[in-house]
């Protein structure tokens, strides 16, 4: 059994169920609820001691940390695959996935916003602020990047699915719902409406409301 522990709002925890469901894979989700700290929990910090999700228990592992997730995920099953074989384009796949992983999530997860509403006392005006700020610093980069490498305007590189368009559509979800405005970044939002209307992306939508 893989077993997910999973937040539907999270979006490291939205690329694992992406790619669970793009390698057809069948997994249990255990809901670690974000908001009412479940993710601190002894019990979840014995399993993952980072206290994020996601986190993946598969083949006896227990891994953290999204992209090594998937690329574990690509590499026990590698079909569909999701980087390409030319070591050069796995290297510019790699750039927009960890420019989404490295750059612009970690600026504007939950735990940053939490400390600075609470530690730093800004206000919400501050905070939407902050967060507009570093997705448009990223997603500036971003679209610059699908421009170079999409050869299809329908995925991120070349013509085939790959862990960047894994992580892009997460990353637009969140943007949307912090009301960021998209209309500077058309390639990308093109490349996203291709991407959430193929199955295995709209199975792994964060669904129902949750309260942030």
């Amino acid at each position: 059994m893989i077993r997910l522990h999973d937040y539907p709002r999270s979006s490291a925890a939205y690329r694992v169920r992406i790619a669970l469901n793009l390698k057809q894979l069948d997994y249990e989700s255990v809901i670690a609820n974000l908001l009412t700290g479940a993710q601190r929990s002894d019990a979840y910090a014995a399993l993952n001691p980072q206290g994020l999700v996601p986190t993946l228990e598969i083949d006896g592992l227990v891994l953290g940390q999204s992209l090594a997730i998937i690329e574990y995920l690509d590499e026990r099953y590698p079909h569909p695959p999701l980087l390409p074989r030319d070591p050069a384009a796995r290297a510019e796949v790699r750039t927009m996935a960890l420019a989404v992983a490295c750059d612009i999530h970690p600026l504007n997860n939950l735990r940053v916003l939490t400390y600075l509403r609470t530690a730093l006392v800004a206000t919400e005006d501050s905070v939407d602020a902050w967060y507009r700020h570093w997705i448009a610093a990223g997603l500036q980069a971003l679209e610059s990047l699908a421009r170079r490498h999409s050869s299809d305007g329908r995925h991120m590189h070349g013509a085939m699915l790959t862990l960047a368009d894994v992580c892009l559509v997460p990353q637009l979800f969140n943007a949307r719902r912090f009301k960021c405005a998209l209309d500077d970044y058309p390639t990308l939002a093109g490349i996203d409406a291709q991407l959430q209307a193929l199955p295995a992306f709209a199975a792994a939508h964060p669904g129902r409301p949750v309260d942030a």
